[in-house]
Order: C-alpha cells, then sequence, then structure tokens
C-alpha cells in the first residue's frame, strides 16, 4: 500500500493529503459500480403462501375474462335479433323498443343519442352508418326500416325533422326558397352590380376590373383578369366559370399613325419608353403600311406584339 501512494505521489506530484483523497475516492466508485450485483445477488424477496395463491388466483380470473371477452371481429356476439320483426320507424323507436328487437342498450342508446344531437333519420342507409352497428344485422333490419331508399332531395334534414314529428312549420319555412342561379355574362358588358354577384367581389375590386377593362380597350381573352391587381386566384376562377368573352369583340383601338406618345402610353401593355419609341420610328420612316410593322421597334417583343396586336389599328 505504501508503495502504491509513493507511486502516486511521485508520478501525481501529489500531497499526502492528496493521495489519500484520492485513494477514497477510487474505493468509493468501485464500491457503487458492484453495488446493484452483490444487491441482486445477496437479495432475493420469497413469496409467502398467502402471496402465491392471491397470483394464481388472479391468473385464473384473467383466463376466465379471456375466455367470455369477444374478440373485436365478433361485435355481432351482443345483437341477437328476435324473429319477430316489425315494420318500425327508427324515429320513433324507444331504448326500450331497440332492445326487444335485439340491439343492446349501448347501441340503443347510440342511436338515440344520433337523433337528439344531428336530427331524424332520412333514408334507410343513413341507420347503417351508425358507429358499432355491425352490417349483417342492418341487412337484416333493412326490410322493415318505414324510410325512404333514397335520401329525399326536396327537402332538407330540418324540415324531415318537422314533417316526422308533425311539428307545423312556420310561415317564413313554408315558402320555398328559390335557389339563385347567376347565370354567366360578358365580361367586356359587365357593370359593378353584375361582378359583385361574385363571391369575394366588392364595390373596389369590381371597380377595379372596370377600370382595367376600359384602358385596354376590352378582353380578348377571359386569362387576363389575372392581370387585375388584388384579384385572389379563386376570385378569378369564379370569374372564369360565370363571366365569358364575346366571340364577336368590339375593342377599342389605338391607331398607330395618329396615336401620340400621351395616348399609346395610357394603355397597360405600352410603357413610356415604348410609346416613344412608336411615334419615334413613324416620325423617321413614315406612317405604317400594315400593323406587324410596329414590330420593326426594337422594344417591341414577338410576345408583347402578340398581345398587343388585338388593340392596335392603321
Amino acid at each position: 500500500m505504501k508503495r502504491i501512494r509513493y507511486w502516486i505521489r511521485r508520478y501525481f506530484a501529489f500531497s499526502q493529503r492528496e493521495v489519500n483523497g484520492f485513494l477514497w475516492l477510487i474505493s468509493i466508485m468501485v464500491l457503487l459500480t458492484v453495488a446493484p450485483f452483490l444487491f441482486n445477488k445477496l437479495y432475493q424477496p420469497r413469496l409467502s403462501d398467502n402471496t402465491l395463491a392471491d397470483i394464481q388466483e388472479l391468473d385464473s380470473l384473467v383466463a376466465l375474462l379471456e375466455t367470455k371477452q369477444p374478440d373485436a371481429g365478433s361485435r355481432k356476439a351482443f345483437f341477437t335479433l328476435t324473429d319477430n320483426l316489425r315494420p318500425f320507424n327508427p324515429n320513433k323507436v324507444t331504448v326500450e323498443e331497440w332492445q326487444e328487437m335485439g340491439l343492446p342498450k349501448f347501441m340503443a342508446q347510440r342511436i338515440m343519442n344520433y337523433r337528439n344531437k344531428v336530427g331524424d333519420f332520412t333514408y334507410k342507409a343513413e341507420l347503417g352508418k351508425m358507429y358499432g352497428l355491425p352490417d349483417s344485422v342492418f341487412q337484416k333490419l333493412y326490410p322493415y326500416i318505414q324510410l325512404p331508399t333514397e335520401r329525399p332531395a326536396k327537402y332538407g334534414r330540418n324540415q324531415g325533422i318537422a314533417a316526422s314529428n308533425n311539428v307545423p312549420r312556420p310561415e317564413w319555412a313554408k315558402r320555398a326558397k328559390e335557389r339563385f342561379i347567376l347565370v354567366p355574362f360578358s365580361i367586356n358588358t359587365a357593370d359593378t352590380a353584375q361582378l359583385k354577384q361574385i363571391r369575394g367581389i366588392g364595390s373596389k375590386l369590381s371597380a377595379r376590373i372596370i377600370k382595367y377593362r376600359n384602358s385596354l380597350g376590352g378582353f380578348t381573352d377571359i386569362s387576363q383578369l389575372k392581370e387585375v391587381y388584388g384579384l385572389q386566384p379563386e376570385v378569378v376562377d369564379s370569374l372564369k366559370k360565370y363571366t365569358f368573352v364575346p366571340k364577336a369583340i368590339n375593342l377599342n383601338q389605338l391607331s398607330l399613325n395618329t396615336a401620340t406618345s400621351e395616348q399609346l402610353k395610357t394603355h397597360p401593355y405600352i410603357s413610356s419608353n415604348i410609346a416613344r419609341a412608336i411615334v419615334s420610328y413613324r416620325e423617321q420612316h413614315g406612317n405604317y403600311e400594315h400593323v406587324e410593322d410596329v414590330q420593326q421597334v426594337k422594344l417591341i417583343s414577338a410576345e408583347l406584339f402578340n398581345k398587343l396586336k388585338p388593340y392596335l389599328t392603321l
């Protein structure tokens, strides 16, 4: 032990006190490392006879429950439909009457909760959508259900509830509400009132659409609506659905030979530089003989010309 102390003190340059502390620390670390193994080996809990008996009893109870508990695929074990089924209206059957037919109480109560929260059943297949009702059970009930085979289209759920409960409907509900049908209209002649019929378009957007249409001289393609500032994509889709560009278009055109640069630049597709270039080319080379001659202006690309062509004339 002295040699170990001497070697540690010499190798680490420890004082005598530091050597003692180092050895204590090593001893504690070793003890903590082997303690779990020693504890498991020395301590072995012994079960009393009473404890063993309790465990055996619990095991037997678990086995008994497993034999009596139906698996997930045998829910129909709870349903024992009577052989004397009679025609019935599921909107009038009580919990007790459902049980007399052979439905378990939880299923009968679930049907009643559905009716109280959602409303009465309006057609046969709606009962079959009840959670927990096996298809085989529903198929046996199906011939006796006194409801339409298909969901009636002439009234909604609330109307069906009022009719089945014989509750007199208020006067406002008796008046048939005519369905509003928006007839497609020409985007080149529409006013703000027509445009505001489309969901998402108010006074500002309708005025902006008309202003842009007037600055263009009229729409030549419905896709030009995407160029209107502030129109959301879903609003543009609605406009494409309910508006159209007529085949015979009466556009306001710009004359290449008489229009000034100030007049030309009012068009959304013509910038100030392009307007001046068009006028300069005319002044240098004379009047344009064909609309296609404007392509000689270097600032006008083929793409821009295709967009401008319907709005140009001589």
